[in-house]
């Protein structure tokens, strides 16, 4: 716990230092035991003292729990926590006595993983991004096309949430139903987050992500994670996330209060939450029964369809999350949350 406190300061105090002048800083724990040498702006290097060896908690990295008692897990084979680690390693929980096994390019971190003959479908929202097709055409064309309902790209979608994200600059984040991991790349290569975990449900999305990445040269693949997991069933333990971000995502959501709750579970206090939606709003709400219209899309498609800025900002409020802010740009909504500081 000592190390991940003075880890995450460094980190933080590194992000916040736009000089970047500093040579070489090493900051070691007491006892001795590990230490962080600075090498360039945003870079470090982890290195520990002789005869030390970390366990579970000596690290801020080590962020995957177990997504059926959130418990912390054991890794059996490559832990150094990197996109590379999901080819020949697994995770075993010692309380539920499960192993979740590495898939070659990601960790399935799914409550059903593993399972023989048990199969389960999603809402059909869900299942269409799962298919090939999809992952395939999704940055080929598809989130292009965004454009048109007021989304202003992916450029200027990241400078606009840095704003948002400032105070945990630094730390862990979690693109949440990542897709083809289109921001999850962003992230990781501006070297403003120690760890990024893409996430998805659709084990085609990730698959495309995994080789987007391999085409990459000089990608920083050692601070880059790729899950399947359930955004109502996310496998991490509470409090321990900085970040949160899900780009396009909530409208599809089978239940945005499930997935928003289960994002403020894993925040740490004072973690932030980063969104992007259409609004459903406005011209919107002069349509005759257009509540109801909604209603019956959503029970037709699975998924929650749009909401309006009242109803993201309620959702958010309910679920413990304050300081709701969003910009917006005609149909295209950014908002963020925040998760309340401990006093």
């Amino acid at each position: 716990m000592y190390s991940n406190v003075i880890e995450n300061t460094l980190l933080a105090y590194i992000a916040n230092d736009e000089s970047n002048s500093v040579p070489s800083l090493r900051c070691f724990s007491t006892p001795p035991s590990f230490g962080l040498v600075y090498e360039g702006p945003y870079q470090f290097r982890r290195v520990t003292q002789p005869g030390f060896v970390e366990n579970e908690a000596s690290t801020s990295k080590n962020v995957l729990a177990c997504p059926i008692c959130y418990k912390p897990l054991t890794w059996i084979g490559d832990s150094s926590l990197s996109i590379e680690s999901a080819a020949g390693s697994s995770l075993q929980c010692n309380t539920c006595k499960k192993t979740y096994s590495g898939m070659g390019t990601h960790f399935d971190m799914t409550a059903a993983s593993g399972s023989k003959d048990y199969g389960e479908l999603m809402t059909p929202t869900t299942e269409f991004f799962r298919m090939p097709f999809m992952s395939f055409i999704y940055e080929r064309g598809w989130r292009q096309n965004f454009v048109w309902g007021g989304f202003p790209g992916p450029e200027k979608e990241f400078e606009l949430m840095k704003g948002y994200l400032k105070p945990v600059l630094g730390g862990n984040i979690i693109d949440a139903s990542c897709g083809s991991g289109l921001f999850s790349r962003i992230f990781a290569k501006s070297g403003l987050f120690s760890l990024v975990v893409a996430l998805d449900y659709s084990e085609n999305m990730l698959k495309q992500c995994y080789e987007f990445v391999q085409q990459e040269a000089n990608f920083p693949k050692e601070n880059f994670l790729l899950v399947r997991a359930d955004i109502s069933r996310l496998p991490f333990a509470a409090s321990s996330i900085d970040a949160v971000h899900a780009g396009a995502a909530i409208h599809c959501w089978p239940s945005p209060s499930t997935g928003v709750a289960e994002i403020s579970r894993v925040l740490r206090p004072g973690g932030v939450f980063v969104g992007t939606t259409y609004i459903f709003d406005g011209p919107f709400n002069l349509i005759p029964f257009s509540r109801l219209l909604r209603q019956n899309m959503m029970q037709i498609s699975g998924s929650y369809t749009f909401l309006s800025e009242r109803e993201i900002e309620d959702l958010c409020r309910a679920c413990g999350l304050v300081d709701f802010k969003c910009t917006r740009n005609r149909g295209f909504v950014m908002f963020t949350a925040t998760k309340p500081s401990q006093n």
